[in-house]
């Protein structure tokens, strides 16, 4: 990597990359000029003289910051929480969005703490609960409870804060139905309905549940089908659990394609249910996500110990690449679908003049290498996703990789 500097131009020029922007359909060879923070200019060849600094991405890929839209980063809060910038800037991401580990009651925390003093931009779908997502689900009282939710006050949270809250986060699995039917559920819904915002709603089971009155697994998704809109997102799309999105059924269920017809969206969600037997089978189906989010966190069952984390957004995309998917489809689900979703197109996720100078600058290894799912099941691969440097409001920023553990190899991250 290369580095000049001279006295005048732009601030930045990143030069030589090969620049994928499926926001405006560019897969080429090009330049980005940034100046001021922001997108100055794209294009082949651009004069490198003035320019203050000069970075050479030969051989790279240049895409639009990319968006993980489900992470958990409330450290030291939640148990299970992780550093907003390892799973943000030092894993490629210039933006994350944490899935409802804050609360109403708890939001103020997470603005101070995690919002305000990183360098990368975190955003929030607020929990339905007030208190937002304490113990991980493996431990202690659930709360995650109709009496723990209040609409109003959820709704007063995200009028006064909507450049951070961009969203509400339900749960609808076997657990809460056992407990509570759709009470719970229904709240989500009410919050999301009041204050204009996209659902983003778990599925498969992660709550407790209650063994004498354990739901039908078929009828979760049916019921929770049955209170999604244009516009909510299902997570978990490829997950292994029974009562997921599509469960052990060889093909999806007709709520649910009639469901995705209206604009209702599919994320990924890695996490640890993910599974490649589910994924063949949606894909079988024609059912691809519309983003790919990794769902990053620390282990449910001891404290702030992410030691356990062996999948990454960057490890999602990779494995979507093994699969079959293409590049511009995974870079697409990485950056202008979440910017969508975020209702913050074309701030971010995209390159287009005058967007925000938010970078991701990744190469693609090639070279065999083995993908696992949840289940330690193996796939062959043979090219990975690794970040080289991230660009964030127009701060160059080199990843440590401290958490990509599934697409590095020990020599290939930085000392935290």
């Amino acid at each position: 990597m290369s580095d000049t500097r001279t006295s005048a131009g732009p601030d930045l020029l990143l030069v030589g990359g090969r620049v994928i922007d499926p926001a405006s359909g560019t897969d080429a060879q090009m330049d980005v000029a940034i100046d001021g923070g922001r997108i100055a200019a794209v294009g082949p060849a651009l004069a490198r003289a003035g320019a203050r600094r000069v970075v050479d991405v030969s051989g790279s890929l240049v895409t639009p910051g990319l968006i993980d839209l489900h992470a958990h980063v409330y450290r030291h809060i939640t148990d299970f929480g992780v550093e907003a910038d390892d799973a943000g800037i030092n894993a490629g991401c210039t933006t994350i969005v944490d899935q409802g580990s804050a609360g109403a009651w708890t939001f103020d925390g997470f603005k101070a703490f995690v919002v305000d003093r990183a360098a990368t931009e975190v955003l929030l779908f607020i929990s339905t609960n007030l208190t937002g997502t304490l113990r991980g689900c493996r431990g202690g009282p659930l709360c995650q409870t109709p009496e723990l939710s209040d609409v109003d006050v959820l709704a007063g949270f995200a009028a006064r804060f909507p450049e951070i809250i961009r969203g509400v986060k339900g749960h609808s699995d076997s657990g809460g139905w056992s407990h509570w039917g759709n009470r719970m559920f229904e709240m989500s819904r009410a919050c999301a309905d009041a204050t204009g915002l996209p659902l983003y709603v778990h599925t498969g089971e992660l709550w407790k549940v209650d063994e004498t009155n354990r739901p039908d697994p078929r009828s979760v998704m049916r019921d929770t089908l049955a209170l999604v809109r244009p516009g909510d997102l299902l997570a978990h799309c490829y997950s292994c659990r029974d009562d997921g999105i599509l469960g052990p059924l060889a093909a999806p269920q007709q709520e649910l394609l009639d469901s995705l017809a209206t604009g209702v969206h599919l994320d990924l969600g890695h996490g640890v249910n993910f599974s490649f037997d589910t994924a063949r089978r949606m894909m079988d189906a024609g059912l691809v996500p519309y983003t790919i989010s990794s769902d990053v966190h620390g282990d449910f069952y001891t404290h702030d110990n992410d030691t356990t984390l062996d999948y990454s957004l960057l490890g999602a995309m990779s494995k979507m690449l093994a699969l079959g998917f293409d590049l511009d489809y995974v870079v697409r689900a990485t950056t202008v679908h979440p910017a969508t979703v975020l209702r913050m197109l074309p701030e971010i996720g995209t390159l287009a003049v005058g967007s925000r100078a938010d970078v991701s600058v990744l190469d693609a290894v090639e070279g065999p290498w083995t993908w696992r799912d949840s289940l330690g099941m193996a796939m062959p691969g043979d090219r990975r996703l690794v970040p080289r440097l991230v660009v964030r409001a127009g701060q160059v920023h080199v990843p440590t990789r401290r958490l990509l553990r599934d697409v590095t190899g020990p020599w290939e991250r930085l000392a935290a």
